[in-house]
């Protein structure tokens, strides 16, 4: 049996491509949408790729299953379970609980483990010329490393009512089938750390059935009503874009047919697109942007975190031109697309270029820690952070607006107050920062070293709320 997982660590997500080294046949199991990961291990391996699964309708992705079939010609294999709602729109063959797939002499059996979402479905690996026992369980967004999945997606990301406490009722229910599978069985979950998928995942790639009966929480609580108020506190907050992908999924992703190459333009060609309101997107570093920007750019860094907050602040309808590394477009662009983001139309590299040309840089004002808790009562201050770092400790007086919801927000933000916005280090402040810039506010700094400084410094920090906005989050 040949087996390989494939890693991306910008979503935290794995998927996986096993093969009958017999019969050359292979499987991937939640691809990605850049697919040609795939495509080149087929090739290295000499196998086909005859198969393709899906353990649920994801919502932190977008899948890649129907432009891997396109490319192909291999059949897709997707859960049937969970009632009408829960069905996908698209052609494939349905699974049902004890359903199995056979690939050349490996079979994956279907066991239907709702909870995340209802129709979720995780498959049991047997590598018959090796054993009639089975070996593997590949866990979707159902079991992780250390953690389980959420059940709160669907009501607070997509906004279905009532399918919050259902679903952690259908997990705890779900968790019992999973106690009962030998403790030897390999555990390959769909995400690892980082992932918004869960609250607590671990980094390592895998685990065991028998270890994580002794390790995760999860298993641990055996009353279900003690389960049901553990496993909804404390959850992040869903990225806004998690609403498109599930609609998305359903229906079936646009297929591409090849990775697009966006263009590096010219002075002039980007002056155009100034003109005609594009999404300029400086993926510098938030230094370099503070000391100088194109006015109206928003800064989302070229790090591990770039297609998680391009899916909070980007417009999906507009057309995006970034500001990078000409040797980093491909990757920005590749974790553009895995989010359902197509538009992205050119890019500049030499930000100097554009200012020798006319255009006139702005800065983002930096205030370091003694400025601000040497003046601290004539500033209003944001805390940036979700509302569980937030509670733990914050900084006194400040507010909690989380960057992703500035903009239902904005009615809350005076143009007459000076503002200063502070997250853990100043990234993610960075962003919110430059988000209000765009908007017209002027009177913004950004806490340098974010409240690690504040705390460094030896400056109090609060754990209880003393005042929080009333945030709107839909």
């Amino acid at each position: 049996m040949f087996f390989e997982r494939i890693y991306e660590k910008g979503l935290a997500q794995a998927s996986y491509v096993i093969g009958c080294q017999a019969t050359k046949e292979a499987i991937v199991v939640d691809p990605k949408r850049d697919i040609d990961t795939y495509l080149e291990i087929a090739e290295r391996e000499n196998l086909r790729i005859t198969h393709i699964a899906e353990t649920h309708i994801h919502a932190d992705f977008l899948s890649g299953s129907l432009e891997l079939a396109h490319e192909t010609g291999a059949k897709i294999y997707l859960s049937n379970e969970g009632g009408s709602e829960w069905q996908y729109q698209f052609d494939h063959i349905g699974l049902k609980y004890g359903d199995v797939i056979k690939i050349g002499n490996i079979n994956l059996s279907v066991m239907h483990t709702p909870g995340h979402t209802p129709e979720h479905i995780s498959f049991i690996l047997t590598d018959l010329p090796a054993s009639s026992e089975p070996s593997m369980i590949f866990t979707g967004d159902f079991v992780f490393v250390g953690d389980v999945g959420r059940p709160d997606l669907l009501e607070k990301a997509v906004g279905i009512e009532g399918t919050m406490i259902a679903g952690a009722r259908q997990m705890f229910q779900s968790l019992k089938k999973f106690k009962s599978l030998p403790d030897h069985l390999q555990v390959w979950p769909a995400h690892g750390a980082g992932s918004a998928c869960g609250k607590a995942l671990g980094a390592v790639p895998s685990s065991t059935v028998g270890y994580e009966k002794l390790s995760n929480w999860a298993m641990k609580i055996d009353d279900e009503e003690t389960f049901i108020q553990t496993l909804l506190e404390g959850q992040p907050e869903p990225p806004k874009y998690f609403a498109m992908m599930k609609k998305l999924n359903k229906l079936g992703p646009k297929v591409l047919g090849s990775i697009p190459h966006p263009a590096r333009l010219s002075v002039a060609k980007f002056k155009e697109a100034l003109a005609s309101d594009y999404q300029i997107v400086d993926t510098r570093d938030k230094l370099s942007f503070a000391g100088g920007h194109i006015p109206g750019s928003l800064n989302i860094q070229d790090n591990n975190s770039f297609s998680n907050w391009a899916g909070w602040m980007l417009d999906y309808e507009k057309p995006i031109i970034l500001i990078a590394r000409e040797r980093r477009v491909d990757a920005l662009n590749r974790a553009l697309i895995r989010i359902g983001i197509d538009n992205l139309e050119g890019y500049v590299s030499d930000i100097d270029k554009l200012e020798a040309s006319g255009l006139n840089l702005e800065i983002l004002n930096q205030i370091s820690v003694e400025e601000l808790k040497d003046d601290i009562s004539e500033y209003k201050i944001i805390d940036v952070r979700s509302y569980t770092e937030f509670d733990i400790s914050h900084i006194p007086g400040a507010v909690n607006i989380h960057t992703g919801y500035l903009k239902n927000n904005i009615d809350k933000i005076s143009d007459d107050e000076k503002l200063v916005l502070y997250c853990t280090s100043g990234d993610r402040s960075a962003i919110g920062a430059s988000y209000l810039l765009k908007l017209g506010h002027r009177n913004i700094h950004n806490l340098s070293g974010g409240i690690n400084a504040w705390i460094q410094a030896g400056c109090k920090t609060e754990r209880k709320y003393i005042k929080q906005l009333a945030v709107v989050d839909k």
